[in-house]
């Protein structure tokens, strides 16, 4: 797939980090959230990380869904220490050499290597200023998915020890440590900014701005220049389309391949028509997907997720109005431990509907199901009904008509 460059929203973010504005916060952390598949990884990757390397950062990444069996904490950690393994050169490889856990940098500096982001957090903070002072050079810190740290307990720490890190490592004026934090989900990044236990309290979270008309304007120019029977391209059409893909490039690139394909099964539309039509029945079948997922769901599964949607961050799973709430739509007694068994039957789902932090914090697992809930509601549409279950009972007034 073509990679469509957002160099001007690099500078403008590795200035920010830097500390360089007058205004803004992002010197004390960077929190970025966009839906998932809108090119968040891939700015980060091939955008941010040479940009802040061209300023002379040293850049680490780290994906945290990049293993998900794996503990958040353990990858940042691992990250970190494979940055740091190279700066320390001949110290560092005749430690390791001679099975020794420890190296000292600069004659003072002692970094236990084995112990790099171990639960207490102590030795991340060292390993970080480490890195720092070996390659005499600010660092960045970009993690994206951050919000799977707060599934574990490590993970957590983790993150307190990186707030640590940036309070000792950074001075006004003198930016040392940059953190980046992206998220697909801004509700679950939250919880790394808004209350006074989070590590990152007061820090704010920013949307990332959804690739729009530039993008779709260079993809219509490579459509000229290969295929000059094909001008005037539609943008118009095509920047439809893009909006009812929720803005994922990947689905739309899939589509503009096949309608441009000699291939194509849709010989008798303008390939723009063909990629508008895909793009409206990829929507419908996701809002289908979802509703099928819901509707397989049990009566008190249905009304927990309900309510998770409806509340958001504001969820509380067993208090007097929530439990008021499930008794209203299921039949029966409804106690906390039913309605615990159903949270817990909705994350133990393939895929997983909900998602839990390592404080006993709900969220939908999937953002795009907040969207489709808040449209169907909008619509007077919720809540989706089983047309088989009103079907039956259409079938049964029938007969005791008559």
């Amino acid at each position: 797939m073509i990679h469509f460059a957002r160099q001007a929203l690099a500078q403008e973010l590795v200035a920010a980090l830097r500390g360089q504005g007058v205004f803004g916060d992002a010197h004390n952390g960077l929190f970025l959230a966009a839906p998932r598949r809108t090119g968040k990884s891939t700015f980060l990757q091939a955008d941010l990380k040479p940009a802040l390397e061209a300023a002379g950062v040293v850049v680490v990444y780290v994906d945290l869904w990049s293993d998900t069996r794996r503990d958040p904490g353990a990858l940042i950690a691992e990250a970190v220490a494979r940055a740091l393994l190279p700066k320390l050169g001949l110290i560092a490889r005749a430690a390791k050499a001679s099975h020794l856990d420890s190296v000292t940098v600069a004659g003072a500096l002692k970094i236990d290597v084995s112990k790099i982001g171990k639960i207490d957090g102590v030795t991340l903070p060292e390993a970080l200023r480490a890195l720092h002072e070996t390659a005499k050079a600010p660092v960045a810190l970009i993690v994206d998915e951050a919000q799977h740290a707060l599934t574990s307990e490590a993970g957590e720490a983790t993150m307190a020890a990186l707030k640590s890190a940036r309070d000792q490592l950074n001075l006004p004026g003198d930016v040392n440590l940059m953190l980046v934090m992206s998220g697909s989900d801004r509700d679950k990044l939250l919880r790394l900014v808004n209350t006074n236990g989070a590590p990152f309290y007061g820090s704010q979270i920013s949307r990332m701005p959804a690739l729009g008309a530039d993008f779709i304007h260079h993809v219509a120019t490579l459509i000229t220049a290969q295929r000059p029977s094909l001008a005037p391209v539609d943008t118009q059409a095509l920047k439809q389309a893009f909006e009812a893909f929720g803005h994922r490039p990947q689905f739309f690139m899939n589509a503009l391949g096949q309608a441009l394909s000699p291939l194509s099964d849709t010989p008798e539309l303008r390939f723009e028509q063909a990629v508008l039509r895909a793009a409206q029945q990829r929507q419908r079948d996701d809002e289908a997907q979802m509703e099928a997922e819901y509707l397989a769901l049990k009566p008190l599964e249905q009304a927990v997720l309900w309510r998770l949607l409806e509340q958001g961050a504001r969820f509380r799973p067993y208090d007097a109005e929530a439990l008021g709430f499930y008794k209203q739509r299921v039949p029966g007694r409804v106690t906390p431990q039913m309605a615990q068994k159903a949270l817990e039957q909705l994350r133990e789902r393939s895929p997983a509907l909900v998602w839990k932090s390592a404080r006993g914090e709900y969220a939908v697992d999937d953002a795009a199901m907040h969207r489709w809930f808040e449209q169907r509601v909008r619509d007077g549409e919720w809540p989706p009904v089983d047309p088989q279950a009103a079907l039956d009972i259409d079938d049964q007034d029938g007969i005791e008509a008559r």
